[in-house]
Order: C-alpha cells, then sequence, then structure tokens
C-alpha cells in the first residue's frame, strides 16, 4: 500500500505524469524530453531526480547524455489500464 501511495503522489504532478506517460513509449533522453514539458531543463532535472528516488524511473549516462526509462513495472501497468479505461 505504501509503495501505490508513493506512486500516486509522484504522479499527480502534471509534470511527472507527462513525463512518465513519454517514457511509456521507451528510453529517452533528456535533450527529448525537456521540449515535451515545456520547461526548463533545470526544472525537468529535478522532476526526474524525484522520479528516480521514488524508484520511478531509471537512469543511465551514455557520453554527455542522460538516459530515463521506467523501472517501476506497477508504473506502467496503471498507466495503462488508466489509458484503455480513457480511451
Amino acid at each position: 500500500m505504501r509503495e501505490s501511495l508513493k506512486i500516486f503522489k509522484a504522479l499527480c504532478d502534471e509534470t511527472r505524469l507527462k513525463i512518465v506517460e513519454f517514457l511509456l513509449n521507451g528510453e529517452k533522453c533528456v535533450c527529448e524530453i525537456v521540449p515535451l514539458t515545456g520547461r526548463t531543463q533545470s526544472t525537468v532535472s529535478v522532476h526526474l531526480s524525484k522520479l528516480e528516488n521514488l524508484g520511478i524511473v531509471e537512469s543511465r549516462k551514455e557520453g554527455k547524455s542522460v538516459y530515463y526509462k521506467i523501472k517501476n513495472k506497477k508504473v506502467r501497468k496503471i498507466l495503462r489500464i488508466l489509458n484503455d479505461k480513457m480511451n
């Protein structure tokens, strides 16, 4: 129950929800995430850091680029169910 609460709290922020929904399609570079959100890179980095600390996403570095993907399978399942219900 506690893990679910953390997930829902993290996803109740519009920017974080956009980021995680974008990552449903696979791993993305920060350079792809920033334009999607309409936020500054530093703001997006703060949101990504929070998502990573909660175990929702994970990152890897490749040269100067940082790539993120969804780590928590429950998050993927929750968003797919929600998207199916909305469509």
